[in-house]
């Protein structure tokens, strides 16, 4: 499982020209997965995501996380995080899960999110437009390969 994870001041996700879901403060995340990633993985996930202390506290200190902010969390199926480009120019994706096991493990993942910081999902398998207004910037990519 992978997650790039932003800090943002905003992000929006379009869809055929509508807008799904918007956010302000908080956290966008891109979230990917393989045929490997378990319950366990989602929830490794879940815990570093909304206690990473990124944002500054009265010091101007990364020390607080989106928890302590009450900010909310964007959160976008991305399946080209598991893309390969050892072998030449085209990527391939052979390493991300397929798409009716991959929707189950994003639909909880969103629902463990959920459960901890108001959480919106984009749409998943659809062509999305995400908008952002990077915070810092700050960006961290979680791979549970590496956990």
């Amino acid at each position: 499982m992978r997650c790039v994870v932003q800090k943002v001041n905003e992000s929006s996700v379009i869809v055929d020209g509508k807008v799904i879901n918007k956010i302000g403060r908080g956290l966008m995340v891109l979230v990917g997965f393989t045929d490997t990633d378990t319950i366990d993985d989602l929830k490794y996930c879940v815990r570093k995501i909304v206690n990473l202390r990124i944002f500054e506290d009265d010091n101007d200190v990364m020390n607080r996380s989106v928890l302590d902010e009450h900010g909310e969390i964007l959160s976008i199926s991305q399946f080209t995080l598991y893309g390969d480009v050892k072998k030449g120019n085209r990527p391939s994706y052979v390493k991300a899960l397929n798409g009716e096991e991959a929707i189950k493990l994003y639909e909880e993942f969103n629902r463990l999110l959920n459960n901890e910081v108001p959480t919106k999902p984009g749409v998943f398998g659809a062509d999305m437009k995400v908008s952002l207004i990077n915070d810092g910037p700050t960006t961290i990519i979680i791979d549970t390969l590496n956990k």
